[in-house]
């Protein structure tokens, strides 16, 4: 393994920290051991430690126990701490700069890059776990530079959810919901039926363009060029949906939460939520389904992929690295993936465990397919480029929705604006 200077290594961690807190881009390396710094603890036994974004999870949790099982069977105790999810990426970089990260580390695929290019991560060709068996759709949410960081441990992603009466009401059957034009003419007899279109997420955060981009890829649109004709065509779909009342002014406000708490309130036809909102489905009192978001033309949108990756932090002793390896693949392995995936609400990753999981459930066969056409955020190679791009894309949402831009004239802005923070 090839090591990195640790001075310049603590400042790479530095930037980064930044990065996380402010948008900054940390600079690239190689990850590496520093293995003359003195190893203090030693591979093979002893304890393990593993860090997750799951703190509603206790000792008594199904996920808590596959640590500890996994950590058994690699003849190890495993010492695991959940934390918040932007806490955990913090922590997780300053611990890295300190020389004492977690051995296990289970972090936001759109993380992942930030943490590779400032030294924290092996690659899977250092670690030798195979990801094979992964789509590599997926993956690719993992992948920088040519390597890949880690393995996903599942996937959510976005849909439509629909309330069956408002839709017979209005006479519109979901099945012939296939493109944006069949999507606005239903959204048009909903109104004109008494009833109220969709709602969605623009609120200028990420989660406004987390829910945007099927729409933005739907059309054909790269995140590379936001101002093209097919971006524009996306954000003037969202901006005619709110000027002609077919979804509410409130969606310039709204997060993936309060979306759907309107959805809840059974008087739209469509929600546009995830995977995580289906226990919360069951409890609306009222009839729904779910159909993939259609892209422009027909077919399957690629929706973003939400999710966590395992990944292995770079130690000072790299010999640890063969424990970790084995917790990793415990954990990913298709025995242990089902249980894991179905506790934290997840498509999982490989094509066996999918199908394992629509057997079981049938109501997750859309959200299988929404995830086999789901695209990872810092994927094209974009890495530690994609927030920067994707401020730009939201600010430009809310310029539109608002009236006080034309889709075109804020995504010309927006464009300008990435190419030059991303040069």
């Amino acid at each position: 393994m090839e090591s990195l200077d640790r001075g310049r290594r603590a400042a790479c961690l530095g930037l980064a920290a930044l990065a996380v807190a402010g948008g900054l881009t940390a600079c690239s390396g190689s990850s590496g051991a520093d293995s003359a710094a003195g190893a203090s603890r030693a591979a093979g036994g002893g304890t393990y430690t593993i860090w997750d974004p799951y703190p509603q999870f206790d000792d008594s949790s199904e996920w808590v126990k596959l640590l500890t099982r996994c950590g058994t069977q690699a003849g190890v105790t495993v010492k695991r701490t959940g934390y918040d999810t932007t806490d955990l990426t913090n922590k997780a970089l300053l611990a890295a700069q300190q020389g004492n990260p977690p051995d296990v580390l289970v972090v936001d695929n759109p993380v992942v890059s930030t943490l590779a290019e400032a030294g924290v991560l092996t690659s899977t060709d250092e670690t030798e776990i195979d990801t094979s068996a992964v789509t590599p759709n997926l993956l690719a949410a993992g992948r920088l530079g040519g390597k890949t960081y880690g393995i996903p441990i599942g996937a959510n992603t976005l849909a439509l959810y629909y309330n069956k009466e408002v839709l017979d009401k209005a006479g519109v059957d979901p099945a012939s919901v296939k493109d944006w034009a069949s999507l606005t003419a239903a959204l048009q007899k909903v109104k004109a039926a008494g009833k109220k279109g969709i709602t969605f997420a623009a609120i200028g955060t990420e989660e406004g363009s987390f829910q945007f981009l099927p729409w933005f890829w739907g059309a054909g649109a790269e995140l590379t060029k936001l101002d093209s004709p097919q971006g524009v065509a996306a954000l003037s779909l969202w901006t005619d949906w709110v000027k002609k009342g077919y979804a509410p002014n409130s969606v310039i406000n709204n997060t993936q939460t309060t979306s759907w708490q309107e959805f809840a309130t059974g008087e739209y036809a469509f929600g546009e939520n995830g995977t995580w909102q289906l226990a919360n489905a069951k409890k609306t009192g009222f009839d729904y389904g779910i159909i993939p978001i259609p892209a422009k033309d027909g077919g399957t949108a690629p929706a973003p992929t939400g999710g966590e990756f395992v990944t292995v932090p770079v130690q000072r002793d790299a010999s640890r690295h063969v424990v970790s390896q084995k917790l990793v693949t415990c954990l990913a392995s298709t025995g242990n993936s089902l249980t894991t995936d179905t506790t934290l609400s997840y498509i999982a990753p490989t094509e066996q465990v999918q199908a394992e999981q629509v057997e079981r459930n049938p109501e997750l066969k859309v959200w299988v397919e929404a995830v086999r056409a789901a695209k990872g955020r810092t994927g094209d190679n974009l890495g530690t480029k994609y927030p920067k791009i994707s401020e730009p894309m939201w600010k430009a949402m809310q310029a539109a929705l608002s009236g006080s831009q034309s889709p075109r004239e804020a995504l010309t802005a927006a464009q300008t604006t990435a190419a030059s923070a991303v040069q």
